[in-house]
């Protein structure tokens, strides 16, 4: 946690296709909360065309994706004008979803100038509200780190990954547009990345971007648990805020959070309630198994699907317990049923490098019966399968579930198996633990081409919970002042935040209601 002073392509009109997805009738998502759906079940649907809402707040937005964050900025009342994206498939669903905001498409370092044209011509003389960025995160790592310091200390200049730079085009793009609130979300090590400074020198990205933005912006970063904000999802990410409202400077020049408090947590106390595990999330969602094609689809419900998995790798998920690998699982064969048996595990090897072990048996070390764990045949010899031991494993269904990544149809990546059910979670119950069933949003593209399976596994991998994202938004947002230019109208801006919210709980019900 630190603080520091510091300072295209238009939207075509459309007719969108709508797939309404709903759980079947009788079904209930929680005790007493009907069935929920992914349309038009919450305030968003009204401020859906906020682009023609006299003096909604502006935004710009940066690195979009498919649009899954820029909800909770729709959802705060914000016009998001401008969208910039690299990958045309995510900017289709973007489109999509915000007809009404300009998307500028391609590298934002070819794209800049066009970006800037659209958003001054959009404000039209007003003042811009907030630049969210979300800046890719591949590049980003604590490894990657120390190698770049080891390699300057023995006298060479690594190569720096290009896309952590791209952080620093916001910044550019901020220090244009001089937006109130400028919003970095990206992975914890963000904090730790280097990139090469305009004088060539290596230096920590954050801080290169404080000294970019100082002395109009103060700012300050934290890492942020959104399971914390009422998210069925354990996901870490970092939070920075600058800003060059006093409001919110002051309390980042001063060491003080500008972020919301904590609205949940691991046990519930006095001030905080009970995470949302997977199991109230995901109650009363159709119980489906992967071992066969009638029953790994759910026909009442679009996206409640999973992959089939083989004779073998159904036989592993079968026998593997609620919270356990199947690396770890016992004895099956009933004569036997020997539960003994080492498990998996992993050390570091003299190199500090983390290996998973060699020795851990395939086969029963009392009957010699092959045990439910992966497995692969080598020259007609079954050896244990090398990987992490967090592969073919379930999520608890206590707990809020593992972070959602790109690759959370796959049973053999990290803990992505249902919590009982014989299988990967469906994208309609990935749906739900990111939040995006508690807004309106339409799995489709605004060419009417096919959208695959993969693309939506992508724009959820590569997104934050929205819901988690809307409470931070709405907080910071309330400490805005209505005055463009000064802060003589915070309290105007924190009425303007608390009604924003009273609203929203007036004529709303959300998949995080308890």
């Amino acid at each position: 946690m630190k603080f520091l002073s510091a300072v295209a392509v238009r939207p075509e009109s459309m007719e969108n296709t709508t797939r309404r997805i709903t759980a079947p009738p009788g079904k209930t998502s929680r005790a007493g909360e009907p069935s929920r759906e992914f349309v038009d079940q919450t305030s968003e649907g009204r401020t859906h065309h906020a682009a023609h809402v006299e003096g909604a707040l502006t935004g710009v937005s940066l690195f979009t994706g498919g649009g899954i964050g820029d909800l909770a900025l729709r959802a705060c009342g914000v016009n998001v004008l401008v969208g910039s994206e690299l990958l045309e498939d995510r900017a289709q669903v973007y489109r999509a979803n915000f007809p009404e905001t300009e998307m500028v498409v391609g590298d934002i370092r070819e794209t800049k100038q066009a970006l800037l044209c659209a958003a001054r011509e959009r404000l039209n003389g007003r003042t811009l509200d907030v630049l969210f960025a979300t800046p890719p995160c591949q590049g980003m790592s604590k490894n990657g780190r120390g190698k770049l310091l080891n390699g300057i200390r023995a006298g060479m200049k690594p190569a720096l990954d290009e896309r952590n730079s791209l952080a620093l085009e916001a910044v550019s793009i901020a220090l244009e547009l001089r937006p109130k609130l400028i919003v970095f979300e990206n992975v914890p090590e963000m904090e730790f990345t280097l990139v090469e400074r305009p004088d060539g020198s290596l230096g920590d990205l954050l801080e290169t971007v404080s000294q970019a933005l100082s002395p109009e912006y103060s700012g300050r970063w934290e890492v942020v648990e959104f399971a914390d904000y009422g998210v069925p999802q354990r996901r870490q990410r970092l939070i920075t805020v600058f800003s060059r409202v006093d409001t919110i400077s002051r309390l980042a020049r001063t060491g003080k959070s500008v972020l919301p408090e904590r609205t949940h947590s691991a046990s519930r106390t006095m001030f905080t309630k009970s995470w949302v595990s997977v199991d109230e999330a995901l109650a009363g969602v159709p119980e489906l198994d992967a071992g066969s094609a009638a029953k790994a689809v759910d026909g009442s419900l679009d996206f409640h699907r999973v992959p089939l998995l083989d004779e073998d790798k159904h036989f592993w998920v079968l026998n593997t317990p609620p919270g356990r690998g199947a690396f770890d699982n016992q004895c099956v064969n009933e004569a036997c049923g020997h539960q003994g048996n080492p498990t998996h595990g992993a050390q570091h090897d003299d190199s500090g490098i983390n290996r998973s072990n060699k020795d851990t048996p395939v086969r029963c070390i009392r009957c010699g019966e092959l045990l439910p764990r992966p497995w692969v045949i080598e020259d007609g010899v079954h050896r244990l399968m090398s990987g992490f031991t967090s592969a073919y494993k379930r999520m608890r269904g206590d707990l809020p579930a593992s972070a959602l990544t790109r690759n959370l149809s796959y049973a053999c990546s990290d803990q992505k198996l249902h919590p009982r059910e014989h299988r990967v979670l469906s994208l309609y119950e990935a749906f739900i633990l990111h939040t995006v069933s508690s807004y309106r949003f339409i799995w489709s593209r605004a060419d009417h081409k096919r959208l695959s399976d993969k693309t939506v596994r992508e724009i959820i991998g590569e997104s934050i919970p929205p819901k988690g994202l809307e409470v931070i938004f709405r907080h910071v947002l309330g400490l805005l002042p209505v005055n463009a230019e000064d802060d003589s109208g915070c309290e105007q801006g924190r009425q303007l935040g608390v009604g924003l919210h009273s609203e929203r709980q007036r004529t709303s019900r959300t998949v995080l209601s308890r």
